[in-house]
């Protein structure tokens, strides 16, 4: 709280009203309205929450003219070259940094809760075959909730952390048995020696007849991509789950919830929605093309849309955006993969992003879905699993969002306003008199 106020007055002579400024650690100050309809009897209107604070957290933190995220004060830049995944778990969950006692205690839970409940494969088979990946997830993560009845208790810290920690530890285990099902091979069980991350991808590509090669490179790319992906502030997916949670539901549909969420192509799809881009200018004559496809984009009239640049927040480049462009060269360099037609079309395309005026005037930046696409096709992993890929990096984002909002003291449930324009009350017509 601050002694600034902010006075609101009325052009039609209506009394002004004054509400306190409230500045937070870093970035814009919030004016706080929360008695704006006790003195007014009025709403605010902000369609999308352009200009709006849903809570306070102390967890991640963004400058998108900056172009700067932060996790607990620390740059993403820091922490991507510096730590593990799990680290960064730690750290998102409980607001420091491990020791090496507490790594080492942390990094043994999380692999002791890999295993999901036997009874989980029966509940697998219910899905066709070709179902697409996010919708089993959202259903199985649901369904954790019927396996794990034990750690529902929202006013049990204890139980609170154990159901973190069994979400964190289950999800790459999910995900790996519905890429297994959909291409009716058997699931691989987790190893316990093995790193989150190259646990992770043995689950993925091993098989009975063939286990999968550790390589250090690729499996510290995967660990990169879930460190960059691991929470966004206040973004659709998160705010999903502080209000699917702020009823009261247990962790387990909450994150369900925002795995539904991420679902859409506007937020956890992106990332797919930008290889298919870069796929049909290929299929259309790869460089050469470029020009006019970049002509389409900017033609009012055209359809075309240009995806992988721009973001919501960020008007700057994306800081993720950078730690994944030499990520993307670092795979496809110990790939062996030396002239990638569809990489030739990205960087031309960023070259165009960074120098062409169209795209400086409207801050079109290359993000971090205009390379994580690439890399993770590089990896092996067919388009239909990026989203699902996002959604195991997230999920502690969202159980660190869960778990602040559960412990704040002036947490209550979530109840947006409305401006209703329909039909005014008016009094029911017999149905032989309409």
């Amino acid at each position: 709280m601050t002694d600034r106020t902010a006075t609101l007055s009325f052009s039609d002579g209506s009394p002004a009203v004054t509400f306190p400024v409230i500045a937070g650690t870093t970035g814009p100050d919030v004016v706080d309205i929360r008695t704006l309809y006790a003195k007014t009897g009025m709403f605010t209107y902000d369609p999308g929450f352009l200009s709006t604070g849903a809570c306070a957290s102390q967890i991640t933190f963004i400058d998108g003219d900056k172009g700067e995220l932060l996790y607990r004060g620390y740059p993403i830049e820091e922490l991507a070259v510096h730590c593990d995944f799990l680290d960064v778990c730690y750290l998102l969950l409980y607001g420091e940094l491990p020791n090496a006692a507490q790594q080492k205690e942390f990094d043994t839970r999380v692999t002791n809760h890999t295993m999901v409940n036997e009874q989980m494969q029966f509940f697998m088979r219910g899905f066709r075959r070709d179902a697409h990946p996010m919708a089993v997830l959202t259903g199985m993560v649901g369904a954790l909730s019927a396996f794990y009845p034990d750690s529902m208790n929202l006013h049990d810290p204890m139980q609170r952390d154990i159901s973190a920690i069994r979400l964190i530890g289950k999800l790459p285990t999910l995900v790996a048995m519905s890429y297994k099902y959909s291409m009716g091979q058997p699931y691989i069980y987790p190893r316990n020696e093995l790193s989150y991350a190259a646990n992770f991808m043995r689950m993925m590509f091993a098989t009975p007849c063939a286990d999968y090669e550790v390589n250090p490179v690729l499996v510290r790319a995967v660990d990169r991509i879930f460190i960059l992906h691991a929470d966004h502030e206040q973004n659709a997916s998160t705010s999903t789950v502080r209000l699917c949670a702020s009823s009261g539901t247990n962790p387990f549909a909450a994150i369900a919830a925002g795995v539904a969420c991420l679902w859409g192509p506007s937020h956890g799809g992106a990332n797919e929605a930008a290889l298919n881009m870069l796929y049909d200018i290929q299929a259309q004559g790869g460089v050469a093309k470029i020009g006019e496809f970049i002509a389409r984009v900017k033609d009012k009239n055209s359809n075309v849309k240009l995806m992988g640049f721009g973001h919501r927040v960020y008007k700057n480049y994306d800081p993720r955006a950078r730690i994944m462009q030499k990520t993307t060269h670092e795979v496809l360099g110990e790939l062996g993969i030396k002239d990638d037609p569809m990489l030739d079309v990205a960087m031309e395309l960023e070259k165009i992003a960074l120098t062409d005026e169209y795209f400086i005037e409207k801050k079109l930046y290359p993000n971090i879905d205009f390379y994580s696409g690439i890399t993770l096709k590089a990896l092996g992993f067919p388009t239909t699993m990026f989203t699902v890929l996002f959604a195991v990096a997230r999920t502690v984002g969202w159980i660190a969002q869960w778990k602040e909002m559960i412990e704040d003291p002036h947490q209550k449930i979530g109840r947006p306003r409305q401006l209703y324009t329909g039909a005014p009350q008016r009094d029911y017509v017999a149905i032989a008199k309409r």
